[in-house]
């Protein structure tokens, strides 16, 4: 049988890079995060708050955060991902993700895929999505809530808020917290990089 230990340290991998530079997490007190007046789970016990300053304009890190197909380009451990539709993204846009298990778990080699909806989205302000991460003996509720806000002086205040649900997390709540935390510390790490080098034009933008 797979324990807790080894089944949520697949858990990063759905949120982002781990092992990245640390970002100053929120003090815990802080209010929740919420976009058009909804937020994460709030009977999760696996929960994590943070946020990073991008020095690079708003267009463009919105562009990178939204432009899901490319996601590989720039996150590391997302292998594959997908929309379901097309056009705008938009409240009901879905995509699909996957990103590999790491060796050295426990858990047999497969891949965790994630299904993601909109359900709110503020062009420019946040986006809220939700879904399953899913892989052999592994099942994950996420709940995701993103908002970005000018900053006085330049640049742009990008915070994150994620809470995990299901029968692995939630038999280890201090171990899957700590691995959220390094995933969603990791994730905006990666957005900072990709967003500040694509502004100072040593990358390439993407396509409209």
């Amino acid at each position: 049988m797979v324990g807790i230990r080894a089944a949520v340290i697949t858990i990063p991998l759905v949120v982002g890079v781990l092992g990245a530079p640390a970002v100053p997490a929120v003090p815990a007190a802080a209010e929740g995060l919420t976009c058009r007046g909804a937020g994460v789970d709030p009977a999760a016990q696996v929960r994590y708050r943070t946020e990073t300053v991008i020095d690079a304009p708003l267009g463009v890190i919105w562009r990178l955060q939204t432009d899901v197909d490319r996601w590989p380009s720039w996150q590391q451990p997302v292998t594959s991902a997908e929309r379901l539709d097309h056009g705008r993204f938009r409240a009901g846009s879905a995509f699909r993700w996957t990103t590999p298990v790491p060796p050295g778990t426990g858990i047999p080699a497969t891949a965790l895929d994630i299904t993601s909806t909109v359900r709110q989205v503020e062009q420019g302000a946040c986006i809220r999505w939700t879904g399953p991460a899913v892989g052999e003996g592994v099942h994950i509720d996420g709940v995701h809530v993103w908002r970005f806000a000018a900053v006085k002086g330049g640049g742009v205040k990008v915070s994150t808020e994620e809470t995990h649900t299901g029968p692995q997390v939630d038999a280890d709540v201090p171990v899957a917290t700590a691995i959220l935390k390094a995933g969603l510390d990791g994730w905006l790490t990666a957005l900072k990089a990709a967003a500040e080098a694509q502004a100072s034009g040593r990358t390439p933008a993407p396509r409209s």
